[in-house]
């Protein structure tokens, strides 16, 4: 299964973005190959449609689950019609923490 975390960064050190469809990158864990992708959203600075945008790109990769600090408004129905859960997260995490919250269960 492929899972999408919102990041500041591109590396596993980075922590996970509190925006959504602002966030710097998208980082794809794919939990069966234990595979970790870092893909730039280009739509961050958008003026608007951010979040639209980054939902078409993590829909392109066939992510099941995306994992942020926040989704606005109109995310939310969108990822639900495409069928992919959204877990929202508080606090302050790395990529690497939340792959080994994933790999725990």
């Amino acid at each position: 299964m492929k899972i999408a975390i919102t990041s500041v960064g591109n590396s596993l050190s980075s922590n996970v973005d509190e925006r959504f469809g602002r966030c710097a990158f998208f980082v794809i864990y794919d939990t069966d190959t234990k595979n970790v992708e870092f893909l730039p959203n280009h739509a961050k600075d958008a003026e608007g449609g951010a979040g639209t945008a980054a939902v078409q790109l993590i829909a392109s990769q066939q992510v099941a689950k995306v994992i942020s600090g926040q989704f606005g408004v109109k995310v939310k129905p969108l990822l639900d019609s495409l069928k992919i859960q959204m877990i929202s997260i508080k606090g302050s995490h790395s990529v690497q923490e939340i792959i080994n919250m994933i790999e725990e269960r």
